[in-house]
């Protein structure tokens, strides 16, 4: 930790950075072939952004934040739209690779920060746009980051962010040793905390799901109108196993949700 860090990070921020820093390695070769690519796509599919509209196609004059770079795609993204881009990440080593990856694509201009997204060091309303992909989405505490989020954008800025599924961590085993499957394996009321840290199968992270209702009223006392609100499907090209979940099971469920919100 950096001299100038706060020495009193909550729990799931210490230990989501030592696992992002400890698998970072595991990011490089996904981080490079997303930088090079010149349309956007999104979640466990690759959805592109023609058919799931996450990322305008122009965001020339704006200030964008990425609350949870990872390796920094993203913000590329954002970049070559034309906006101005800070980007945060808890992992100093996935900032590593977002550096490097900006240097090479001559982004120089992307501005990385190494802290937790729940407390963003930057005014009120400094930014037009914020967006998270399997960042904050979910592995900061909403509680904490959708107040950040909203604090940080003009009024009618917008928040867009893509996670998992409750309906998915529902599905899942608690020991985190098998994908999604057709048995209920955890309660869905109260969901809220989901710690890895003694998983049987790549253990470690603290991640946050809740119920859909809960969202729900997180944005409406928050300040955040829902734009729209997308529950994902695998598309039919789709095969085999992805990380936690099978295609066929997530052409049946839904294993990712996206999530579209303005500040009043």
């Amino acid at each position: 930790m950096h001299a100038d860090e706060p020495t009193d990070l909550p729990d799931h921020v210490v230990e989501n950075r030592r696992h992002w820093d400890h698998n970072a390695p595991d990011w490089v070769a996904n981080g490079e072939r997303s930088w090079a690519q010149d349309e956007p796509d999104w979640g466990i599919w690759g959805i592109p952004n023609s058919e799931l509209a996450l990322l305008p196609d122009d965001l020339t004059g704006q200030r964008a934040i990425e609350l949870g770079c990872g390796t920094g795609y993203v913000s590329a993204w954002m970049r070559r739209r034309g906006a101005s881009v800070h980007a945060i990440d808890n992992s100093s080593q996935q900032l590593a690779t977002a550096r490097r990856l900006a240097a090479l694509h001559g982004l120089d201009d992307i501005v990385w920060v190494h802290g937790n997204a729940e407390t963003v060091d930057q005014p009120d309303g400094s930014f037009d746009f914020a967006i998270s992909e399997y960042g904050a989405a979910i592995w900061c505490d909403p509680y904490a980051w959708i107040p950040e989020a909203h604090r940080l954008l003009r009024p009618g800025g917008r928040l867009v962010f893509l996670g998992n599924h409750p309906f998915g961590m529902v599905c899942t085993s608690e020991r985190g040793d098998t994908p999604a499957g057709l048995m209920l394996e955890r309660d869905y009321f109260g969901l809220g905390r989901l710690d890895w840290t003694d998983a049987l199968d790549d253990p470690g992270g603290i991640e946050f799901n809740m119920e859909i209702s809960s969202w729900l009223r997180l944005f409406r006392s928050t300040g955040f109108d829902v734009v729209d609100y997308v529950e994902i499907q695998a598309p039919p090209s789709a095969v085999g196993l992805k990380y936690w979940v099978d295609a066929a099971w997530a052409r049946r469920f839904p294993a990712e949700q996206a999530w579209i919100l303005v500040k009043r």
